[in-house]
């Protein structure tokens, strides 16, 4: 006890106040944490979760988005959706534009579709408000425990095959064939190779729980390109680029017609699900369960999720989600939002890391994105395998969501077989009402757009 008190009293009174008010403000005491141990954890989370600085504005260009305008727009929307979530949930948790969702929003809607960024954003837009609104009201709580676990499930691992998808291709590992559609590319090939390493080196590190495994890889094999002049050096550090191209560019008008429906559903599907999967592992993680069940400030935490996706289209980002690579930052100690708050203060240091950024290649992101791709997929082991009235179903949304290069087919696919099978198996009482609606829209979007 004296040397506690001896070296709180060789410590400044103004630091002491700071760290009073911090204790008081985030409840530290309460939670059984310090100061000292959230920086930590944020950096932990941080640098697990900070491959989507380099990841996100490469996706976001190929749908036309000025890349340092994205770049500045993900530093950005995350370090305002962990803000607030730290400020206001007092959660732990780090938020950043979503993986898959935002390859949903270049290659299907904006490469596939047609549709310009600009109402890809709007329609990205419109779907965080419904997702605020139904954090507000009970309907969420209904809507999600109507849908079942297998088709929850079968989305989460239907992105994240959808996402291996364009991982192998931006690594040229997978190419274009007009006589089989797909056929793998050349290994002699030094970007494909170097993809690889990518990929392989990530699995190792994250083996030996090395710090920061997936930035570690990116960057050793981008500065190999580097080495064999395959990457222009541009520097490392700089001002942050303009955002001009991107702030407030998102048409919200364009956005109301009805073939943008299941893109907007999509979008509200897998973001919901996805963050309520993500904060209840947190949750569970760090301690936030009381044994009644009750969770602290859950209803907060999802306020702050779903709203972060209105505030990122304001900038340019795809929408911003919850990320489980939080988990790591809880791991080391992160019991309150002042985890969530450095997090956010690291985004917005990232931004002058714009030149080390630009140089990412995509090979190198290539190989991250099929490793993300495969955690996504881990869900898959959840699903209830002796029902085929909810394998089948999951199966097919898994299953086309790459092969119609599609989050939106996929989901819409699923539901309909699975409405279906569920009835010609006399299993109608499985069928919720918020399931009989949503097949019919889908049946709708089908048979008229």
């Amino acid at each position: 006890m004296e040397s506690i008190q001896q070296e709180q009293s060789a410590i400044p009174n103004s630091t002491q106040s700071n760290r009073g008010l911090l204790d008081q403000f985030f409840k530290l005491r309460e939670h059984k944490t310090s100061v000292k141990t959230e920086l930590i954890a944020g950096l932990t989370t941080f640098v697990t979760m900070g491959y989507i600085i380099f990841v996100n504005p490469s996706i976001m260009a190929d749908a036309g988005i000025d890349h340092g305008a994205a770049f500045v727009a993900t530093c950005i929307g995350a370090a305002l959706a962990c803000f607030l979530m730290g400020l206001y949930a007092n959660w732990p948790v780090g938020l950043a534009p979503g993986m898959g969702l935002n390859a949903f929003f270049t290659y299907t809607v904006v490469g596939e579709m047609g549709y310009s960024w600009e109402v890809a954003l709007g329609a990205v837009f419109i779907s965080g408000v419904i997702f605020t609104i139904l954090s507000i009201w009970k309907i969420r709580e209904w809507l999600l425990n109507s849908i079942p676990m297998s088709m929850r499930y079968a989305m989460t691992a239907g992105v994240g095959l959808f996402l291996g998808l364009i991982g192998l291709k931006t690594a040229g590992v997978v190419v274009d064939n007009q006589a089989t559609l797909l056929s793998m590319g050349t290994f002699t090939d030094p970007a494909v190779m170097l993809s690889a390493v990518c990929f392989w080196m990530i699995i190792a590190l994250t083996y030996h729980n090395v710090f920061g495994a997936v930035i570690i890889s990116i960057l050793v094999v981008t500065f190999a390109g580097w080495g064999l002049g395959l990457v222009e050096y541009n520097g490392i550090m700089s001002m942050p680029p303009s955002i001009a191209p991107t702030l407030m560019a998102l048409d919200i008008s364009g956005a109301f017609e009805v073939g943008m429906i299941s893109v907007i559903l999509a979008f509200l599907f897998v973001n919901m699900f996805d963050t309520a999967g993500t904060l209840m592992g947190v949750a569970t993680r760090a301690k936030l369960i009381r044994e009644d069940g009750y969770i602290e400030n859950m209803s907060k935490a999802l306020k702050a999720d779903s709203s972060s996706s209105v505030f990122g289209t304001l900038f340019g980002c795809p929408p911003v989600t919850s990320y489980v690579e939080s988990a790591s930052g809880v791991a080391a100690g992160g019991r309150t939002g002042l985890t969530a708050v450095t997090v956010g203060i690291l985004f917005l240091c990232a931004m002058f890391l714009a030149p080390l950024a630009g140089m990412i290649p995509a090979y190198a992101t290539g190989g991250a994105l099929v490793y993300v791709a495969m955690l996504m997929m881990t869900g898959l082991k959840e699903i209830d395998w002796d029902d085929v009235t909810n394998t089948i179903p999951a199966i097919i949304t898994v299953v086309m969501m790459p092969l119609t290069f599609s989050i939106a087919n996929g989901i819409a696919m699923g539901f309909v077989t699975y409405t279906a099978l569920k009835l010609c198996c006399g299993k109608h009482k499985d069928v919720s009402l918020s399931i009989y609606v949503l097949t019919v829209i889908f049946m709708a979007k089908f048979m008229f757009l």
